[in-house]
């Protein structure tokens, strides 16, 4: 999967941009030529959706000899999501949710999504720690231009993140894609973790904790996006709390 998203739409992490992108030899590209790329490497199993100048999604379909993961892509009343694995408790989830039994991983997401931003009573890191299963998956909401993104913590799925030529923020679980566009200003996204346009990057394993920007080095001695781990040692202020519809989960800071 891949997502591309304006960076006055993601607001992505300062850390990500390694300033050794623009004095190497390779350049970051802008988000045209790394969708392109994407699409050329499965050209006859791929559907892409353009959002103008917010964002981009494009999604392989499903296909054995490329993933060993399931992959979906679905959208309902505007909102999209990109997802890829297996929740394990979907059947209960959707029961709890009072979904059909057909209900697949990613639509589940989209209405869990909904829930939260619209009535929902539970923190998000709370819904999301919920979530039994190997996953990754993006979220947009074109309605109100904001970004949602998680990934599992139990490592069975990959998901990389960084920093086109534009500013703007490109995920996807496909790393060469990520290396060629984003040059050195990309990282793995953290397992366990969560990241929303408005609230930031957080941990829904430990929603208590803050997390660090660790540099990271490559083989050339240059220095490339950051990674974020958890800090075992310094704590939030605040829970994290379900915010507006425009901001979803509104981090406050109280003491």
């Amino acid at each position: 999967m891949l997502a591309i998203f304006h960076e006055a739409f993601a607001h992505p992490p300062e850390e990500l941009n390694s300033p050794a992108s623009y004095s190497g030899t390779k350049k970051p590209k802008v988000p045209q030529e790394t969708l392109r790329e994407f699409l050329s490497h499965y050209p006859h199993n791929t559907f892409s959706m353009n959002f103008g100048h917010a964002a981009v999604l494009a999604y392989v379909r499903p296909d054995q000899h490329i993933s060993v993961h399931q992959r979906q892509f679905c959208g309902l009343d505007d909102i999209y999501c990109l997802f890829v694995g297996s929740l394990y408790n979907l059947c209960s989830l959707n029961k709890q949710y009072g979904l059909s039994k057909g209900t697949n991983e990613a639509m589940f997401v989209i209405e869990a999504y909904k829930t939260l931003r619209d009535r929902g009573p539970y923190p998000a890191d709370q819904v999301v720690k919920d979530l039994d299963g190997t996953f990754a998956f993006v979220v947009y909401d074109s309605k109100v231009g904001s970004v949602f993104a998680a990934l599992g913590s139990d490592g069975g799925v990959k998901l990389y993140w960084g920093i086109a030529a534009d500013g703007s923020v490109v995920i996807s679980d496909d790393l060469d894609v990520i290396k060629e566009g984003c040059a050195k200003s990309f990282a793995p996204f953290p397992t366990g973790c969560m990241f929303h346009s408005e609230g930031g990057l957080m941990s829904f394993e430990h929603p208590m904790n803050k997390l660090k920007a660790m540099a990271r080095i490559d083989s050339e001695g240059a220095m490339c996006g950051a990674n974020f781990n958890v800090d075992k040692y310094e704590r939030v202020n605040s829970i994290p709390r379900v915010g507006s519809q425009a901001n979803w989960v509104e981090w406050n800071h109280h003491s």
